[in-house]
């Protein structure tokens, strides 16, 4: 079924902050219409302050997964802050005003431009979000690790456009971090590829919903080659059996916890009895043939397993063809036992989308 926008507002439209990521720019107007915006303010490159009678439809439309962070505008202040005297003591004190009694278990302040080479902004965010811990009651939650995921922060963007507030729990804003997930940098000379940025960074975005998987949990990755995210598995401590018929990268070699099987995904078959507590697939080529390979190697998990499956659709040059797309997979996991309990799009993601599965524990 295809969600619409309502034709008429049934409420007064609710100012909110939606993140929809700049490789969707060509289909954000539909987006936006879907989410019911009768008005659109773009700030910055992935950003989008609108106003709908229907904020449910940012969070649960078919269209919410376009959407990588969103937020309920509870205060903005358009101004430059830059060349305002006096801003961090003004806002904080705002703050204070509008949301102390509503006692956030925690205060995050990002910037509107994450990967922006100016710094200025984030050191007023980082100034910000220390006046104000001096001026709120002791939080509960003094790191974005700490926070419970279904409790209220408060979480507030800035940048050249201004500042806009609001509190909403971690879980409902799709991240952690004011802005959603983040931001890791994989430039360095000796990291192995990119991939494995996404895979540090889905982890990072599962403590949304389950805590963090305990050292020595046994990974099966399917097409791990060169070795991006097997490598950020071994480096937290995890075991990991890597498939793939082209070999790893040469500085893996000897890596404590890392078995390698040099063979084509679809002819690897896991000894009797081997378990696995998670599952990867970064695989390339059509989607329908890599999910076939997960759900058929997804009966060697444990109960309650793991699945971490990024959806690579061809081109997403509109709305509705990557949602059929989405139906079909999820349909098929669905039918094997496997339950989607989550999904996104990360930073590193293009035109493809990361989900969170588990096996079923009957």
């Amino acid at each position: 079924m295809t969600d619409r926008a309502p034709n008429t507002p049934t409420t007064s439209p609710s100012p909110w902050l939606v993140r929809i990521p700049e490789i969707f720019e060509g289909i954000a107007d539909d987006i936006l219409r879907r989410f019911g915006a009768v008005s659109s303010t773009r700030l910055g490159h992935d950003y989008y302050l609108i106003k709908t009678p229907s904020p449910e439809a940012i969070q649960k439309s078919e269209a919410a997964k376009f959407a990588r962070w969103n937020l309920p505008m509870d205060h903005t202040w358009p101004c430059n802050a830059q060349k305002m005297e006096g801003f961090i003591e003004k806002a904080a004190q705002t703050l204070l005003k509008k949301f102390g009694e509503r006692k956030p278990q925690g205060t995050f302040i990002g910037t509107l431009h994450p990967t922006s080479p100016d710094k200025y902004y984030k050191g007023l965010a980082s100034n910000l979000r220390g006046r104000v811990l001096q001026l709120f009651p002791k939080p509960s939650a003094n790191t974005v690790e700490e926070q419970d995921a279904t409790a209220d922060t408060l979480f507030c963007l800035v940048g050249k456009e201004g500042l806009f507030c609001g509190m909403q729990s971690p879980r409902a804003c799709n991240g952690l971090y004011p802005g959603g997930s983040k931001f890791i940098d994989q430039d360095s000379p000796d990291t192995i590829s990119r991939a494995g940025a996404k895979i540090a960074e889905a982890l990072h975005y599962l403590l949304l919903y389950r805590p963090p998987m305990p050292k020595g949990s046994h990974w099966l990755e399917l097409g791990a080659c060169p070795g991006g995210m097997t490598s950020e598995l071994l480096a937290r401590e995890q075991r990991v059996t890597a498939i793939d018929r082209a070999p790893l990268d040469k500085r893996l070699e000897g890596r404590p916890g890392l078995k390698f099987v040099l063979d084509d995904v679809a002819a690897f078959q896991p000894r009797a009895g081997t378990t696995y507590d998670a599952l990867l697939c970064d695989m390339n080529g059509p989607p329908e043939e890599s999910i076939e390979q997960v759900i058929r190697l997804s009966r060697s998990l444990k109960k309650g397993g793991l699945v971490v499956f990024t959806l690579k659709v061809p081109r997403i040059e509109n709305v509705e063809e990557p949602c059929e797309l989405f139906r079909l997979i999820v349909s098929m996991t669905k039918a094997a036992g496997l339950k989607l309990f989550a999904q996104t799009h990360l930073t590193y993601n293009r035109h493809e989308f990361t989900l969170f599965l588990e096996r079923s524990q009957e």
